[in-house]
C-alpha cells in the first residue's frame, strides 16, 4: 500500500512538470520584456533587400527595417549571413503587427561609443586610418562613429602654417594609418577627438621596449634617417630612433651629419650599445666600414711619395689629409732647412703638398710626413703633372669645409706627445653618452 501511494504521487508530480516549465518560461520572456535603447544579441534568421529578421529570444521577432539597410552600407550588409550573431538595437517594443522593431546601425553605433569610452579610461593606442579632413584637421573613422584629430594634435604639422597651406598639407595626409589616444568622449555632443601625437609617442615608447628585448649589441639592422642635429643622426629602426654620435658617422672628420646623410636615406646601422635603463640605442655607420688604417699597409711604404692637403697648422707642425680617415703630421723640423720659427710660414690650410712619408706605425696610427725631404725635380715634376691635371683630387670647397670644422675642434691631448715625436695620428672623439672603441 505504501509502495502504490508513493508510485500515484510521483506520477502526479510528472504531470504538473509541463504546466511548471510553461510558467517559469513566460517568467523568463517577463524578465527580458524589451524596452527601447537597449541593445540584444540576436541570431539571423533571414535576409531580403527590405529586411533582416532576427531571433532575439522573444516569442516575437526582431525585425531590421529597410532604412536601417540603407544606412549600414552595401559592405557592412555583405559580410552578414544567416545564423550569425548580431547585436540589436531596440528601437520600437512592438509595433502595428507585433514585432520588435531593431536596429543594427544603432547598435554598432552604440557599442563604438562604448569602445571609445573604454579606450579612454586605458589609455591604450589605436590604429586608425585618415578618411578624409576638414580645415580643424583630419577626419578618422571608429567603427560607424565619426572621430577627430585636430591640427594641433598631428605630429609633425607645422603650427603656423598659413590657411591656404593648410588644406593641401591635410589632404597629403588622407588614407595614412595613424596612432591615436583617444582624449575625449562625449556621446550627447557626438564628439570622439583623438590625438596622434599623444599616440605615437606612446606607441614608440613601447615599439622601443620591445626592440629592445629583441636587440643584441653587434647586430646590423636596415634603418631610414629621421632626422639630423649638431651631435650625430637619428635612425629609425622598426618605429624607434637610434643615435648615430658624431663620431661613429664615418673613419674621416665629420662637422655635421649633413656632409653625409640625408633624411630620408636608408642606411645600414651597428648596433653599438643598448642602455637598457635609460632606453637608449647608440648605433654606428662607421663600424660597417673598413678603418681606413688597416689598408694603409698595403697601400704605403717609407720613403714613398704622397699627396697630401694641409688641414690644420699649429705650432709643432702641420696636419695633412692624404686620403679620407688617414692623416699625418708634418713635424715644423721636416718643413724646411733651417725649421721655420712658426709651420704658418712654410704652408697654409688648404694647400695641397708633394710629401715624403718617413714613419710609419699602423699600430699606433701614427703616419709621419716631410716636405723638406721631396727633390726639387721631384717637386717640378709633380708641380707640371698637377697643373696639367686641372683639377686637384679633393674638391677646393671640401677642404675648406675639413680646415673650418678642424678649427672648431679641441686641442687633442695627444697633440704634446707629438711634439716630441715627428709622427701623425688620427684621433677618434667619442661620445660621453654611448660607448666606442674609437
Amino acid at each position: 500500500a505504501e509502495n502504490q501511494e508513493w508510485e500515484n504521487l510521483h506520477m502526479e508530480q510528472d504531470l504538473a512538470l509541463p504546466e511548471l516549465e510553461e510558467l517559469l518560461e513566460g517568467e523568463k520572456y517577463a524578465s527580458y520584456s524589451p524596452r527601447r535603447g537597449d541593445i540584444r544579441k540576436g541570431v539571423i534568421l533571414s535576409i531580403s533587400p527590405q529586411e533582416i529578421v532576427v531571433n532575439i529570444g522573444l516569442k516575437r521577432e526582431g525585425i531590421v527595417p529597410g532604412s536601417d539597410l540603407e544606412a549600414l552600407g552595401r559592405e557592412t550588409l555583405s559580410e552578414l549571413e544567416v545564423g550569425n550573431e548580431v547585436p540589436v538595437f531596440i528601437l520600437k517594443p512592438s509595433d502595428e503587427n507585433g514585432n520588435v522593431i531593431v536596429s543594427l546601425y544603432r547598435a554598432r553605433l552604440e557599442q563604438d561609443w562604448l569602445d571609445a569610452q573604454e579606450l579612454l579610461a586605458s589609455g591604450e593606442v589605436w590604429e586608425g586610418v585618415a578618411s578624409g579632413y576638414n580645415k580643424g584637421g583630419l577626419v578618422v573613422p571608429f567603427g560607424k562613429v565619426r572621430g577627430f584629430v585636430p591640427a594641433s594634435q598631428i605630429t609633425g604639422f607645422p603650427a603656423r602654417l598659413p590657411p591656404e597651406q593648410r588644406g593641401p598639407k591635410l589632404a597629403e595626409m588622407v588614407g595614412r594609418t595613424l596612432h591615436l589616444r583617444v582624449i575625449e568622449v562625449d556621446r550627447r555632443r557626438r564628439r570622439l577627438v583623438f590625438s596622434e601625437r599623444a599616440g605615437e609617442r606612446q606607441w614608440r615608447e613601447r615599439q622601443r621596449e620591445r626592440l629592445m628585448q629583441e636587440l643584441c649589441e653587434g647586430d646590423v639592422v636596415h634603418g631610414t634617417v629621421s632626422n639630423l642635429c649638431d651631435f650625430g643622426a637619428f635612425v629609425d629602426i622598426c618605429g624607434t630612433d637610434g643615435l648615430v654620435h658624431l663620431s661613429d658617422l664615418s673613419w674621416q672628420r665629420v662637422r655635421h651629419p649633413r656632409e653625409v646623410l640625408r633624411v630620408g636615406q636608408e642606411v645600414e646601422v651597428y648596433v653599438l650599445r643598448l642602455d637598457y635603463e635609460k632606453k637608449r640605442i647608440g648605433l654606428s655607420i662607421k663600424r660597417l666600414q673598413p678603418e681606413p688604417w688597416t689598408l694603409i699597409d698595403d697601400k704605403y711604404d717609407v720613403g714613398q711619395l704622397v699627396e697630401g692637403v694641409v688641414t690644420k697648422v699649429t705650432n709643432f707642425g702641420a696636419f695633412a689629409l692624404i686620403q679620407e680617415g688617414v692623416e699625418g703630421l708634418i713635424h715644423k723640423s721636416e718643413l724646411a732647412e733651417p725649421p721655420p720659427a712658426h709651420p704658418g710660414e712654410i704652408v697654409k690650410e688648404g694647400e695641397r703638398l708633394l710629401l715624403r712619408i718617413i714613419k710609419l706605425d699602423v699600430r699606433r696610427r701614427r703616419l709621419g710626413l716631410s716636405l723638406k725631404r721631396v727633390l726639387p725635380s721631384e717637386r717640378d715634376e709633380w708641380a707640371a703633372r698637377f697643373g696639367a691635371a686641372g683639377e686637384p683630387q679633393l674638391e677646393e670647397i671640401e677642404l675648406a669645409e675639413v680646415a673650418e670644422g678642424l678649427q672648431l675642434m679641441e686641442e687633442e691631448p695627444l697633440m704634446s706627445e707629438l711634439e716630441m715625436e715627428p709622427a701623425g695620428t688620427l684621433s677618434i672623439e667619442s661620445n660621453p653618452g654611448i660607448e666606442s672603441e674609437g
